[in-house]
């Protein structure tokens, strides 16, 4: 990619479907629970039986607008639904409903670091089914597909952007903000992997400083963010190859393969009016009163980057924001974390610390732990008053995520308190001093990091339970004499 960076430069586009959190499907009572077993979640709709209508699922319109209004999105007063038409074999209708010409939102803008994407629209549309494939193939083998329709009918909000993104970094950072904002306003669980929120990628380069738009090719079967980012590299460098060698970029939709990290043509890429669009005559424009909206306004949660700047308000840098903020099981905790009146850097301390590494290692959230709010604050309010050290805390914090078990009264259990009385650890430190003549006296000649050793012995001796501040003035009172 490094041969082309300073001759061409990408131009990208993303389309993210985003599968909307609700109980039944977009026209359909059918259920969209993921993992069922296939061709449990149908029904008259789903299949498309002959002489059934669609209904419009409400709570879909719901979070629609509430998405519109989270990316500064128009909500218009009427939009409308039409009939895309294609044929596959997991699309019983034989088209599928969406939207074209009138969406629900209209325009809008994300806020990545460096600059702001716009979007261009996002639309209300059901999904198709899923095939799967299998057997053998050849001249002799046997091949077949088996089809699997749980997914047809599941309510999707695509999300198009205008083609604002330059480098597959700013792509990857706008999907993620993206996914967070979702995940946030509590429209889609943002689960690559299951499918609930999906990645096409449109891409085309132009020579350094040419305004006009090169042709674009479209990549599918993106389902993870590095994913993006290699497929979008691999098809730079394509394009680039073709365009240096006198060739032209063809317009086409291409797959991604992760395993071999190259893409490859599925098919031509269609244009819109390759499909065929009219309004759909089974459903009426949708019409969206302003009260309606304003009432979605008000349930409005904190977004991401709203919390972002009151958590530096509260005395975290900016990247421990963002750290926080981009988990949002952690920031959730945190928030409550903070309803405790607790220290907020010395949280988010632990939370990115030995909290965050217990979890990863074990593979679960903050929320299957056994670490509950109450009993954190009460880790921290301990550490505070000066009752344990810091690496007592530390140590505490790992047995109670493994246990629950209340932090006082394992302190007290253990006599893990800090010792904060001088006739305690005077005579440790005058023991320490005598046993190691060598080191005060080179001390006293000069080397002032050996003060870390006789603090490091002290510490051993007391198992980490003296009181830094009164250890540190004792040892430099003593090693002074």
């Amino acid at each position: 990619m490094s041969d082309y960076k300073d001759k061409y430069e990408m131009v990208i586009g993303l389309e993210v479907h985003a599968q909307l959190k609700t109980q039944t499907k977009i026209f359909g009572r059918e259920g969209c629970e993921f993992g069922k077993n296939p061709n449990t979640e149908t029904g008259p709709v789903t299949l498309a039986f002959p002489g059934v209508l669609p209904v419009l699922n409400k709570e879909c319109v719901n979070k629609a607008i509430l998405t519109g209004l989270a990316l500064h999105s128009t909500i218009p007063d009427v939009c409308k639904f039409d009939r895309k038409q294609y044929f596959y074999p997991d699309l019983p209708k034989g088209y599928q409903i969406s939207q074209y010409d009138e969406p629900i939102c209209q325009g809008g803008w994300i806020q990545i670091s460096n600059k702001k994407i716009g979007i261009t629209r996002a639309h209300l549309e059901e999904d198709a089914g899923k095939l799967v494939h299998a057997g053998a193939s050849g001249l002799y083998g046997s091949s077949y597909s088996l089809v699997d329709l749980n997914r047809a009918g599941t309510p999707l909000l695509e999300i198009v952007s205008e083609p604002d993104m330059r480098s597959p970094e700013e792509a990857r950072e706008y999907v993620e903000t993206l996914r967070n904002i979702l995940k946030y306003i509590g429209v889609c669980d943002g689960n690559l992997e299951e499918g609930s929120m999906r990645a096409d990628a449109n891409i085309s380069i132009r020579p350094i400083g040419q305004k006009e738009f090169g042709t674009r090719a479209e990549i599918k079967n993106v389902n993870s963010f590095r994913a993006l980012v290699r497929a979008l590299e691999y098809e730079f460098v394509r394009q680039a190859e073709i365009l240096e060698e006198g060739g032209k970029v063809i317009q086409e939709t291409r797959l991604w393969d992760d395993n071999s990290g190259i893409t490859s043509s599925m098919r031509g890429k269609e244009d819109a009016h390759d499909y065929r669009y009219f309004p759909e005559p089974d459903l009426m424009p949708l019409k969206i009163s302003r009260e309606w909206v304003e009432e979605i306004k008000r349930s409005m949660p904190e977004l991401p980057d709203e919390k972002k700047e009151r958590y530096i308000k509260s005395g975290l840098t900016e990247y421990d924001a963002d750290v926080i903020v981009n988990q949002i099981e952690m920031a959730l905790y945190f928030d409550k974390l903070l309803e405790k009146n607790v220290d907020a850097k010395t949280a988010s301390n632990f939370l990115m610390g030995e909290v965050a590494a217990y979890l990863k290692e074990e593979k679960i959230t903050i929320e299957d732990s056994k670490l509950t709010v109450d009993n954190f604050a009460k880790l921290l309010e301990l550490l505070k008053k000066g009752t344990i050290s810091n690496n007592i805390a530390k140590s505490l914090v790992i047995e109670i995520l493994k246990t629950g078990e209340d932090a006082e009264a394992l302190v007290e259990k253990k006599g893990l308190s800090v010792i904060s009385d001088e006739s305690s650890i005077l005579p440790i430190i005058k023991r320490i001093i005598e046993s190691n003549p060598e080191q005060v006296a080179a001390y006293k000649g000069g080397k002032d990091k050996l003060f870390g050793f006789f603090v490091g012995q002290a510490m051993k001796e007391t198992k980490g339970r003296a009181n830094p501040q009164m250890l540190n003035k004792l040892l430099k009172d003593e090693l002074s004499k």
